[in-house]
């Protein structure tokens, strides 16, 4: 084992969600015609590494469901886009030969884009998605939708004052050169940013990429900023000329997000709570499993937990339109977090966890079939939630 032990601080977890839209959400209706598959009214979208063939251009105010069937080489993504390069919603980690579902709000008429990333990088291969129809809201006669919606904006918020808090601690290490304290307050920091990450990608001007971006990513010219950047310091290069610079842009851009957060226009839709629960998993997937994340600290359980962490609470957000709807489901899901908790706990050292090379193939390949278990449970309650 190498470093100190890590601290990691536990938080009662609320009701989650993830991305903002509008605060109710939106009725379920059939797309316009050509944009069916199977008479089902689901919009066929047919990606490769070069190509996104999205079946409709057209479709109606309420709800849009998107079939991404990924027949490239490379892993792919699948975003729609409102003003601004607000993102209403997205779908990641879709492997070659695979399909995917994405149900999206969008309650109110308008130009849209949507949007095919091969290989998960750049602005993607985009078109215009138009949405005619007058603004509609789903009913919420037992009020369950409003419930979910403000408790998921009452947890968003106190996790982002959290983070801002444990910021400002981090980057107070980092600028005194104390090393060893910076270390010990990286992942527990991060944890709260890792929570809610999906709110910190809906919005525009690159706010994610400029807090969470690794080096890998990084494109020809730009400036790499960031929690990895600062890793990179930390554990392998040492303190540089800039880092106290990247330290301060780090504290400024959690307080944008904190701003964006905490603004009266930042609204909930409910539907889109399980689209971030699946997110998060998929999170895990992508980068926590292969330890691409923290590449150069191996603190990558601790993102890891707290990716499932905030899965878990964005389903407990809206379970009770899940047990309303579907009460096995709600308890199939609960079945699968508790043994992938009892898997985690496995790695638990101290207050934190050991450090991510020292788990072996075999072992991750265990967390990884714990993952897919619970995925598959997780991406059922998006439609559970968008038929309320």
């Amino acid at each position: 084992m190498k470093g100190t032990p890590l601290r990691r601080t536990t938080y009662a977890l609320a009701a989650l969600a993830v991305l903002p839209l509008a605060l109710a959400g939106c009725t379920e209706k059939s797309t316009s015609d050509g944009g069916s598959e199977s008479g089902s009214g689901d919009i066929a979208v047919a990606a490769t590494d070069t190509t996104c063939d999205v079946a409709t251009s057209e479709g109606t105010t309420g709800n849009s469901t998107f079939q991404i069937t990924n027949n490239g080489t490379k892993v792919t993504e699948f975003y729609v886009y409102g003003e601004g390069d607000r993102v209403m919603g997205e779908v990641e980690n879709i492997g070659p030969g695979l399909t995917r579902q994405l149900i999206v709000a969008l309650p109110d008429p308008g130009t849209y884009q949507t949007a095919c990333k091969a290989g998960m990088v750049g602005d993607g291969i985009r078109a215009d998605f138009v949405v005619s129809g007058d603004a509609v809201r789903q009913a919420d006669e037992n009020g369950l939708l409003d419930e979910a919606a403000t408790g998921y904006k009452r947890y968003v918020v106190s996790q982002v004052d959290a983070l801002q808090e444990t910021t400002a601690s981090f980057v107070a290490a980092v600028k005194s050169g104390d090393i060893e304290s910076a270390k010990a307050q990286f992942p527990i920091t991060r944890s709260y940013y890792e929570r809610i990450e999906p709110v910190a990608e809906a919005f525009p001007d690159d706010l994610d990429p400029r807090i969470d971006l690794r080096e890998p990513d990084v494109e020809p010219g730009d400036t790499w900023t960031g929690f990895h950047r600062i890793e990179k310091d930390l554990w392998e290069q040492g303190l540089q000329p800039d880092t106290n610079q990247m330290a301060d842009q780090l504290q400024a851009d959690i307080t944008e997000l904190a701003e964006k957060v905490k603004a009266e226009d930042f609204t909930i839709d409910p539907i889109q709570v399980a689209g971030g629960a699946q997110g998060l998993l998929d999170e895990v997937a992508k980068t926590k499993i292969s330890g691409e994340e923290d590449f150069f600290s191996h603190t990558d359980l601790w993102d890891f937990q707290a990716n499932v962490d905030g899965s878990q609470a964005a389903v407990a957000a809206v379970r009770p339109i899940i047990d309303q709807n579907d009460a096995e489901l709600g308890s199939a899901i609960d079945a699968r977090f508790a043994e992938l908790d009892a898997e985690l706990a496995e790695y638990r050292q101290g207050d934190g966890f050991v450090f991510y090379d020292t788990v072996t193939e075999p072992q991750r390949q265990e967390l990884s079939n714990k993952i897919d278990a619970l995925s598959a449970e997780v991406s059922q309650v998006q439609g559970v939630v968008a038929g309320q």
